[in-house]
Order: structure tokens, then C-alpha cells, then sequence
């Protein structure tokens, strides 16, 4: 069970000596020491694990190569410790805390369970070498490594293992063989399909075609390509876009969504255009078909979900949010985050959607979305013309992960106006359940502050959630 961590740290120095010592210089060897403590743990870990051998070895591997970045800095001393650094040692230490969890449930759990209930094993690794990623980047942002400096040797090889295209090689090569248990149970990979234009007989819709959901632009079906059961959304009213027009958008558009291919990102396979040639073409989007609908219906249905399962949708939901939100050069925000916008597979699996193809639909004159007030953050409330950020976004996240906890509709029956003065006025969060883990409780809360400069990052709530879904499942 979850318990509040207690703060022990006290410091001994008289009230003089603070005044003369650097901000930093109080907490230097508190950030480093546990860093090392946790990295060592997971070096003795990775060589125990009884399944992903390959992905916990190259999780520890990387870790190590982190280590002189670290140990560089303590050796420079206190004195001259920055902010940055400083952040940067902190969200690493966390990091290290949801790696350790993670590799030590590898070490517990017998391969077949692992497969059995954690199909997206995969997916969690990436996430964790994508927050690694984040780690070498702030910490090696925050140094300044002189030409000559025997630490530039470290530096420059730490570098190439960082390589973007290096990483994902390895991380290939690692889930490939770690995966190979897959093939004695014949289960084909939906991801090994290209994103692509789609012709018309490669589609099998079921039968009687009546669709599962409609909106005022679409109706969806489900169907089946090649072998995968899809979800086909045909767009119904005028089109006035040719096809042509339509596929040149869609062929810029498809290798931004590759970018964001995740476990937790909702599968798109493809587009379709049907009758090309006659009047009236119709248009297909092609996407992976989750069984459960959408989280608001599962929140709605009297399934049961203890707090394991809700702790770990909440982790499914992070970690598509962070594959969206990571450092990257084109990092992106979804815009419009709500219970809606996440899916729901098999296994209570939850991924985010509304979001790819965006241009494509756009060009299929889909209508726009309104934002709701319920999910907006308090800023935004406050000033028409505040600019939307990350920041906004992780407050409407920190709204979804309220509902998943209570099951209940955010601010329900309240009209735009008393949103306004609870959410805007009186820095108003809705309860949480009474028996709800204390630290989980407090990660959202966190999500839901006022003030969004204290909004943890995509990442860092991805660490934590890690951290506290490892020890509910214990």
C-alpha cells in the first residue's frame, strides 16, 4: 500500500553560514547521492530479470553512461551548482525511482505472467529510454564541457549512445528478441503495418453495416484489415475536397504520424477513398478498433475497476500524453483533452485519439470542435487571449484522471458561469474518493493546480504514476 513519504531532510548549518553558502550548495550532495544509490540497484537488478532481459539490460547500460554526467557535477562543486542542473538531478532521481519499480517486477514475475498481463510491455519501455532521453538532454544541457577537458571524451560517447537514430535501433534490435516468445502463440503485429492509403478490397466491413458511433460529419464502422479488427470512419454530407487534393494532404501528414506511433496512441492504418472516379467519392478513415468505446462509456458502465486497474489507466493515459508532450523539436499539444478522446481496448488498455490526421479532416471539411469549459484551466478562464501550452493541457488531463478516480462527470450541472467563478474565483477542485492512495491523490491535485507553473511536466507525472502503480500491484 502506498504511504506518504515523510521529509527527513534538516539542515545543520547556523543561520551565518547559510547567508555565505550558494543556494544549491545545502542540497548538491542530497541530489546526487540517491541518484547514484537507485542507479546501482538497477545495475544489480537488470542481470536478475526473468523476462525483456535485453530491454532492462539496455535501460541499466544507459543509466551507467549517465553516471559521469552526474558524478562531473558533484565533483565541480556545490558552489557553482545551477537551477537547471539542480531540476534536472531532481526529475532524474524520480525517473531512476520508476526505472528501479519497473525492472523489479521483471525480476518477480514469471514470463508467462508478464506476457499474460502486461501486453504493452513494449510500450513501457519506450516510454522509460524516451525519459532517459530527457535526462541526457537537461543534464548535459546544464554543463559547460571545455575542448580538451577529459570529461569531453565521456561526454562525446555518451552523446552517440543518445543518438535518436542509435536509440531507436537498439530498441528494435532489444524488442525483437525479447518478443521472440510471441511467435510460439502465431499473434501478428498490428504495428508492423504501414500507414498508407488503403484500397477498397482490402476493407471487410461487418454485416448488417449498421455503425457503432455517428457524429454530424461521420459514421463509424467496424471492419477488418487484413486480419485486425479496424474501426472505419466514413464521412457522410458535402465533400468539397477532390481526392486528389485529399491524398496529397494525407501523404504530407503521414510521417508526423509515424513520429507518434505509440502503444497508448490510437493506431491509424490509413485512409481510403472509395467510387474515386465517380461523383460522389466517399472517404474512409481506418484506425485501430478499441472494443470498450470510449473511457467516459467504461466510467459510465458498471465494470468494476479497483484502484490497481484505475492507477494503471491513469498510466496508460500518461503515457500517451508524454509521447505527445516530449522534448522534441516538434513536440505537439492535442488541444482539445477529454474523457472522450481516450479509447479503451482490451484489457482495459487506454489510449489516446482525436488528434491524427487532423489536416486530413480538416480538408474534409470536418466541423470544428468547441472547446468545453470543464476542462478548461484556470488561466484560460481568467484572459480570452491567454495562449494555449502544456501546461494548460496537463490541467484538462489532470481533469480526466479526477474522473477516472470518481467515475464521476466533471463540475455536472454547473452552467459556463459557475464553472467560471468556482474554477477562476475560488481556486475550486472537485473531492477526491476517500479511500483514494494519498500520493495518487496528490499527483492529480498537482495536475489541477491554480497556478500552472506548479503543474508537474508529462514526463515527470509519468515517472510517479509508474512508481505508484508498481507498488499497488505489489
Amino acid at each position: 500500500m502506498l504511504s506518504k513519504r515523510a521529509n527527513t531532510h534538516t539542515h545543520t548549518h547556523t543561520q551565518n553560514e547559510t547567508r555565505s553558502i550558494p543556494r544549491y550548495s545545502l542540497t548538491a550532495m542530497d541530489l546526487v547521492k540517491p541518484i547514484l544509490s537507485i542507479a546501482a540497484k538497477i545495475h544489480s537488478l537488470a542481470v536478475k530479470v526473468k523476462a525483456n532481459k535485453k530491454r532492462c539490460l539496455r535501460v541499466s547500460q544507459r543509466v551507467k553512461a549517465l553516471m559521469p554526467l552526474v558524478e562531473a557535477i558533484e565533483e565541480r562543486g556545490s558552489a557553482q551548482l545551477s537551477a537547471v542542473e539542480a531540476k534536472g538531478l531532481k526529475e532524474f532521481q524520480i525517473t531512476l525511482e520508476s526505472a528501479c519499480k519497473v525492472i523489479e517486477n521483471y525480476t518477480e514475475a514469471t514470463l508467462l505472467n508478464r506476457i499474460l498481463n502486461c501486453g504493452n510491455h513494449g510500450g513501457e519501455f519506450n516510454s522509460l529510454n524516451n525519459r532517459l532521453d530527457d535526462a541526457f538532454q537537461a543534464l548535459s544541457g546544464g554543463m559547460q564541457v571545455e575542448q580538451g577537458n577529459v570529461l569531453s571524451k565521456v561526454f562525446d560517447t555518451t552523446t552517440k549512445l543518445f543518438e535518436e537514430a542509435t536509440r531507436k535501433r537498439q530498441d528494435e534490435v532489444d524488442g525483437m528478441e525479447d518478443d521472440n516468445e510471441l511467435k510460439t502463440m502465431n499473434k501478428p503485429s498490428a504495428t508492423a503495418e504501414a500507414i498508407r492509403m488503403i484500397k477498397p478490397e482490402e476493407l471487410k466491413f461487418d454485416h448488417p453495416k449498421e455503425p457503432f458511433m455517428t457524429t454530424p460529419t461521420s459514421e463509424v464502422y467496424k471492419g477488418e484489415y487484413h486480419g485486425f479488427p479496424v474501426a472505419i470512419k466514413r464521412y457522410i454530407g458535402p465533400v468539397n475536397t477532390s481526392p486528389e487534393e485529399v491524398r496529397t494532404v494525407f501523404n504530407k501528414e503521414v510521417e508526423t504520424m509515424r513520429r507518434f506511433e505509440s502503444p497508448n496512441i490510437l493506431r491509424m492504418f490509413g485512409i481510403c477513398v472509395k467510387d474515386e472516379e465517380g461523383p460522389n467519392p466517399q472517404f474512409l478513415i481506418i484506425m485501430e478498433y478499441c472494443e470498450k468505446g470510449s473511457l467516459r462509456d467504461v466510467l459510465d458502465s458498471k465494470c468494476n475497476l479497483p484502484w490497481p486497474r484505475k492507477a494503471r489507466m491513469c498510466l496508460d493515459a500518461a503515457q500517451g500524453l508524454y509521447r505527445l508532450h516530449q522534448t522534441e523539436v516538434k513536440s505537439k499539444v492535442h488541444g482539445c483533452l477529454n474523457s472522450c478522446k481516450f479509447l479503451v481496448a482490451d484489457g482495459y488498455r487506454v489510449k489516446l485519439g482525436g488528434f491524427e490526421l487532423a489536416k486530413t479532416e480538416t480538408s474534409l471539411k470536418r466541423s470544428p470542435i468547441k472547446p468545453t469549459l470543464h476542462y478548461t484551466s484556470p488561466e484560460a478562464l481568467g484572459d480570452i487571449n491567454q495562449g494555449y501550452s502544456k501546461e494548460c493541457e496537463m490541467y484538462s488531463f489532470g481533469i480526466v484522471l479526477w474522473e477516472i478516480l470518481t467515475r464521476e462527470k466533471p463540475f455536472k450541472d454547473l452552467s459556463d458561469k459557475e464553472i467560471y467563478q468556482k474554477v477562476c474565483k475560488e481556486q475550486f477542485k472537485e473531492p477526491l474518493p476517500e479511500d483514494c492512495p494519498e500520493p495518487l491523490g496528490q499527483l492529480i491535485n498537482d495536475c489541477r493546480a491554480y497556478d500552472g507553473f506548479q503543474r508537474p511536466s508529462a514526463g515527470v507525472l509519468l515517472d510517479k504514476l509508474r512508481s505508484m502503480v508498481a507498488q499497488l500491484e505489489d
